[in-house]
Order: structure tokens, then sequence, then C-alpha cells
């Protein structure tokens, strides 16, 4: 049985300088064959010297084939560490937001690698996507049901990444019930979402603050929010005051809980949606001369892998020239992402590269990362994947 992996020599200065994960290519397989480890076991990983580098929970069929317990050998994840981190990052919630609706843990950023909660008042959403946190999916559920005594929680077991480490893929009831529909509070606006046939969770709690943003320059202005899903951001800029909202998503259920939440807020008489493919949409806005006060564009991940990069960019790049070419004299593109491998830089310069075509004068007003239930750990910058950029869009100069 294996119990000790060793590195490559100078594989681990990224280890060192407090990243979380150990690849594939970087195992000495001559030392111990990595392809022997059980998937999900935790093992001591030790530098191509011998030396200790930590407690690693490790699937030998995954290229991001060690990720971080602990700095210390020999921790494995027990009972009270698990307990311990799940308390940890409750406390932190609890002191950032006033209501219980928030992502409770994030993964690496809690040291749970693997491990997603979001929490809808009294319902939980759990998604498990490393063997080892797999293995210890009845004592995280125990842990968690005796830490907030949820009405129900969900397993949404069914992300890309379980098949990269060999788990099956399914969703399930784990404890108590959970309706079609659950309520969350975000900034101040109600919203139901779908957990078990919605996107991912059910709900995108990341761009929190930048919605608050948006939001706080609506008041008596149109927005077109694209990309919509069930509103976050049109149905939050409503609620603050915005004269009249248009959301635009390809999904025809999304869009039906748009109105369920617009009627949920008294905001029925302000909201419009526009169902079809967001490209094709922006294009006929166009024909058709519309403008409006602001114009929001949050995507799905245009870039998945570092191959895409390429092709992501162009497609960022053509989905800001045709949301620019919306924005009425004077007002504001919030141009969103979600794709970690965009940089801002690059979203920048794409805002850049839109206005000078379109001849427009675009001046930066703010830029907005994700929320405080998304902990970003400075030396793992995969942690840290939303940005937001609002710029003022006028006649060139």
């Amino acid at each position: 049985m294996i119990n000790v992996l060793k590195l490559n020599k100078g594989a681990e200065r990224r280890i060192r300088a407090g990243h979380h994960w150990v690849y594939s290519n970087e195992i000495d397989n001559s030392f111990a064959p990595l392809k022997e480890v059980q998937p999900g076991s935790v093992i001591n990983i030790v530098d191509a010297q011998g030396k200790n580098l930590g407690s690693f929970m490790v699937n030998p069929n995954a290229l991001i084939c060690g990720r971080l317990v602990s700095r210390k050998a020999d921790r494995q994840l027990s009972s009270s560490l698990l307990k311990n981190r799940l308390k940890q990052a409750l406390a932190i919630r609890e002191q950032c937001f006033d209501q219980p609706c928030y992502r409770w843990v994030f993964g690496d950023s809690d040291g749970l690698s693997g491990l997603v909660i979001d929490r809808f008042f009294d319902i939980l959403t759990v998604q498990v996507s490393t063997a080892g946190m797999e293995a210890q999916l009845d004592v995280i559920l125990e842990h968690v049901i005796r830490l907030v005594q949820p009405k129900g929680v969900l397993l949404k077991n069914d992300g890309k990444m379980r098949a990269v480490e060999g788990l099956d893929s399914y969703v399930r009831v784990a404890y108590g019930e959970v309706p079609d529909l659950v309520e969350l509070v975000e900034n101040g606006t109600k919203f139901l979402a779908p957990l078990m046939t919605g996107q991912k969770t059910g709900w995108f709690y990341d761009h929190r603050p930048n919605r608050a943003l948006a939001a706080s320059y609506a008041k008596g202005k149109t927005v077109l929010d694209v990309f919509s899903y069930l509103g976050g951001w049109g149905l939050t800029a409503a609620n603050a005051g915005a004269e009249q909202v248009t959301c635009v998503d390809a999904s025809a259920l999304a869009l039906e809980g748009v109105l369920e939440s617009a009627a949920l807020n008294n905001l029925q008489g302000k909201v419009e949606t526009a169902h079809g493919d967001a490209f094709e949409v922006l294009a006929q806005f166009q024909k058709e001369k519309r403008r409006f006060d602001i114009v929001i564009v949050d995507p799905p991940a245009f870039i998945t892998r570092r191959k895409d990069i390429a092709a992501g960019e162009r497609a960022y790049q053509k989905l800001n020239d045709a949301a620019m070419k919306l924005v009425s004299h004077g007002g504001i593109l919030v141009s969103a992402s979600c794709s970690m491998h965009l940089e801002s830089d690059r979203l920048r310069d794409m805002i850049r590269a839109s206005a000078i075509k379109l001849e427009r004068h675009a001046m930066i007003l703010s830029e907005g990362y994700q929320g405080a239930d998304h902990p970003v750990l400075p030396a793992v910058p995969e942690t840290r994947y939303i940005k937001s950029i609002f710029a003022q869009i006028s006649p060139s100069l």
C-alpha cells in the first residue's frame, strides 16, 4: 500500500509558494507509482529530497492528482477536521451576510477541495467533485445537518468534474424535503430558484456585489440583461428603481422564472423577457435601433480550458461589440465573465477594442470581482474567476 508520493525535482516550488494542487506529470513514478494509489486516498507528498509538503487527497485518474488537505503530514479527512472547516466557513458567511443565502463552502478556499455547498435559508444544495470528498459524504452531511438544521438537502452531483474523478452522476434528495422552487434573497431582492433542474447548484451567488453595483446606477434607467438566467442582474436593477428591464436568455424555463420572481417582488410591469440566442437577439435589437441606458452581458464561461482561450476570446469580443452598439449615449456597459482563463486585462482590452471599432469613447467607472462567499486564495489563481467591468460609453471625442 502506497502512503507517500514524491515529486520530481523543482515541482515543489508552486506548493511551497502556497498553491494547493499537484499535477500528475509532477509525480516521480520511479519512487512510487501514482497509478497504484486508491482514488480518494489521503497520503503524504514529499519533494525530491524527501521533505514533507503535506497531506493530499489523491486521485491517479485526474490531471490534478493531488489536492491539499493539510500542510502537515499524516492528516486525514477526519470527522473533526471536516466539522471544524465547515464551522469556520459558516462563521465567515454569517459575519458577511445578514440573510442565510450564500455559498457556504467554496472548495479549496475553505480547505475542502471538491466540495461546494449553497444555502437557501433552510434548504441546502451540496455538490461533490472529488473522490476524496465523495468518500466522506455521509460524514459531511451529518455535520451539515447538525450545524444548521436544514429542512432539506439536495445532492446536485451532476457536474462535469465527477466523470474525470471516476464518479457517477446523480441528483437526489439526501435529507428532508426539497421543493421544486426555493426562495432566496440577494441584495434585498427575492428570487425563486429551481435547484433540481436549474443550472449548476440552481443559483449563482458569485456576482452578488457586481449586481448591487449595477443596480446602484439603475434608478430611472432602461436595462438590458443578456444571458439573464433567472434575472439576477435585471431584477436587482428593477427593484432598485429601473424604469424598464429586458431579460434575454435561450432558456424559456429560465425566463418563466424571471417573471415568477418579478411577481414575487411586485415588479411585473417593469420586466419583459426576450427568448432566443443572445447574439441573435442583440442583432435584432440593433436592427430595431433599440437602445438601453445599461447593457449587462454575463455569459456562461466561453473558455473552460486553456486550449479554448483563442476561440473564447473571439466570442467575448464579438459579444462586447454587439452589446456596446446598444448602449445609449452616456450609458453604461457592464461586461462580466466567469471564465477563470480570461484575464481581467484581456477583458479590459476588449472594451478598448470595441470602443475603437465602433467609434465610441469608453471610460471604466469600476471593476468588480466575486463576493465574500467565494473567497480567493492569493496563491491559487484558479479560485479567482469572476470579473466585471463597468464602462460609460459615449460618442467618440
